[in-house]
């Protein structure tokens, strides 16, 4: 009976998809968490950061273009982060409760998974009807 007890928080681990360990799999919450959200805020600063620069594009002639790419960017990326926060701990707290093991690739769908469903969401016309 020989357990690893180390937890994997590295962010070049989760870019590589690479576990450290006797066993391939996140294990503990926390880890699940932080990997979950990692790949929600690093997809999510891709997608910002392109609206960013088409915004940047678009406006460049208006008199305030810039100041309100600006604020728009940061709210949004600031709304998708505390989204992703949440969320990834939603999907850890479930995996953990029904004793599963999360394997990397899992938490790269759903880290990416839940930037395209608030892109989704966000272009649609679900909003306006809640």
């Amino acid at each position: 009976m020989n357990k690893d007890y180390s937890i994997n928080l590295s962010v070049q681990q989760v870019l590589s998809l690479w576990v450290q360990g006797t066993v391939p799999t996140l294990q503990h919450f926390t880890e699940m968490w932080y990997w979950v959200f990692l790949w929600c805020l690093f997809s999510s600063l891709f997608v910002h950061s392109a609206v960013g620069l088409l915004m940047c594009v678009t406006l460049q002639r208006h008199k305030r273009g810039r100041l309100i790419t600006v604020v728009l960017i940061s709210v949004g990326f600031l709304a998708s982060l505390s989204g992703g926060v949440i969320t990834s701990a939603a999907v850890a707290g479930v995996y953990r409760v029904a004793g599963k093991d999360m394997a990397p690739l899992e938490a790269l769908v759903f880290g990416v998974g839940q930037t395209a469903f608030t892109v989704i969401i966000s272009f649609s016309r679900i909003l306006a009807t809640l």
